[in-house]
């Protein structure tokens, strides 16, 4: 086990993977004010009182500790996005958009470099970020009121996962000029889906009560 120093200066032992969790925690909340390829090694072993030798006990790699940070973060993503099933459709949608918004105002640079960033092109970090709108389209399909066997399926999962990318551009956008206020950019993301959903039933579901 290796050990940290408490609030009272003693020194408390963490497990193997209390100390990988740690650090892991600490590159996630330096995602939040610096791209990913501007996390230091050497701050985060500072930060975590270890030296920057034994962080490599835990993570073989740089590119392995980054890969870390970004599967975190995406778990944190996806928990602070999960739809509220006490809702209705247009009130969890709404909501959804709402904490989506929300938490890339909070990981601006992290949410930059994963999408247009030079780590994009990473095989590996495209993968992950692929996972998390698989996830998201996921989300949204399993809520709508149309059965798995509908003919209209794979239309909507295909305009589904065009609207992730229109939110992900258009978000983009706002965070570089925010030429609109937050109210106004959760109006039209929430609005265009339905517009996009080309199934009756769904956009009768989402449209405003």
């Amino acid at each position: 086990m290796s050990s940290r120093p408490d609030a009272g200066g003693k020194r408390v032992r963490l497990t193997p993977e209390q100390r990988r969790e740690q650090l892991i925690t600490l590159g996630v909340d330096m995602l939040r004010e610096r791209e990913l390829d501007d996390i230091s090694i050497t701050e985060i072993a500072d930060r975590a009182g270890i030296s920057r030798g034994l962080l490599f006990h835990y993570f073989p790699t740089k590119q392995d500790f980054q890969l870390a940070i970004v599967r975190q973060a995406n778990a944190d993503f996806l928990e602070r996005t999960a739809p509220d099933r006490g809702l209705d459709l247009y009130a969890m949608l709404r909501d959804s958009v709402e904490r989506y918004i929300d938490y890339v105002s909070q990981n601006s640079f992290g949410y930059y470099a994963l999408l247009r960033g030079p780590v994009s092109a990473r095989p590996e970090m495209a993968e992950l970020v692929a996972d998390a709108r698989s996830a998201t389209a996921d989300r949204i399909l399993a809520e709508a009121p149309i059965p798995a066997d509908d003919p209209d399926r794979p239309r909507l999962a295909l305009a589904v996962r065009g609207w992730i990318a229109f939110v992900e551009e258009v978000v983009l956008t706002w965070l570089r000029e925010e030429p609109v206020s937050r109210e106004q950019l959760v109006d039209m993301l929430v609005d265009s889906l339905p517009a996009l959903a080309l199934n009756a039933d769904l956009a009768t579901a989402l449209l405003r009560p």
